[in-house]
């Protein structure tokens, strides 16, 4: 059995450790509801421009537009959204998993991070790290979105890559997390707007030019939004890990203020045994 004073000195450890991570939680939980304020605020911007854009393509028959098509040369890049630091549960390894995962081979891909964690773990698996962006993860800006959209729209049209993915955390509520894998390029049309083609899209002053305006838009949009839905997904994984951090310490405290006093007691009863036995030797 462990000693009274290293049962003590652990236990002071352990509760050194719940201050930090009751801390951790507080502010994650701080942080949470202003993420998931502007992540419900840019939710509906976010939705509506995926179903306009697919209303539209999809009532707009054979357009030969290259956003629309997949290039013949290049990689496929994929947009990874992670976080900076850790201490969040499953909410970096599950993106993670999500590329690793991909079908596409390694070799023939080509990584954009958002996030440090998932920037050092692709790294380290040997994935190709196009461009990292982790600086604007922790209070996303349109303007930052729009650069990234700008980024993966020029290596596009360049033939430097041929399909676009993104990979994120979809915000469903303070304890629900989805990782989510989508493609940005080509555009895809949704099946659920195939009954919509009977009612002709047409464009003014023609298709080339209003897809050159209306398609980096609606990157830029998803682009942000994912961002949005991830920063809340962060932290309200965070604030979970650390909830739950808080009372497995609470547990162990218990079990080890309960194994101290049983020590306690053991040395107390060994003491007064030790006296009694002196007095009975001396009488």
């Amino acid at each position: 059995m462990a000693s009274m004073r290293d049962i003590k000195r652990r236990k002071v450890s352990i509760q050194s450790t719940q201050q930090i991570t009751k801390a951790m939680k507080l502010t994650s939980t701080v942080k949470l509801q202003k993420a998931k304020t502007k992540a419900e605020q840019s939710k509906p911007y976010f939705d509506f421009m995926y179903e306009t854009v697919n209303s539209m393509l999809s009532r707009s028959g054979n357009i030969n537009h290259p956003y629309l098509k997949a290039k013949d040369t290049g990689k496929t890049a994929i947009v990874v959204i992670t976080s900076n630091r850790g201490l969040a549960g499953g909410y970096n390894n599950n993106i993670i998993k999500l590329v690793t995962e991909f079908e596409v081979p390694k070799e023939n891909m080509v990584v954009y991070t958002i996030g440090s964690k998932g920037r050092d773990a692709l790294e380290r698996r040997g994935y190709e790290i196009k461009e990292d962006y982790s600086d604007i993860v922790e209070d996303p800006q349109y303007s930052e979105a729009n650069m990234i959209s700008r980024d993966l729209l020029t290596a596009f049209e360049q033939g430097e890559i041929k399909e676009i993915y993104l990979a994120y955390t979809f915000f469903k509520n303070t304890v629900s997390h989805e990782p989510r894998r989508i493609k940005l390029l080509p555009v895809e049309i949704s099946q659920e707007e195939t009954d919509a083609k009977s009612i002709p899209m047409n464009y003014e002053p023609g298709e080339e030019e209003a897809l050159d305006m209306i398609i980096p838009k609606y990157i830029t949009s998803i682009v942000y939004g994912a961002l949005m839905q991830a920063v809340a997904s962060e932290n309200g994984a965070r604030m979970q890990a650390m909830d739950s951090a808080t009372s497995n310490a609470e547990e162990m405290i218990d079990s080890l203020s309960l194994l101290y006093n049983r020590a306690r007691q053991g040395s107390i009863t060994q003491e007064l045994t030790e006296i009694i036995a002196g007095a009975e030797a001396i009488s």
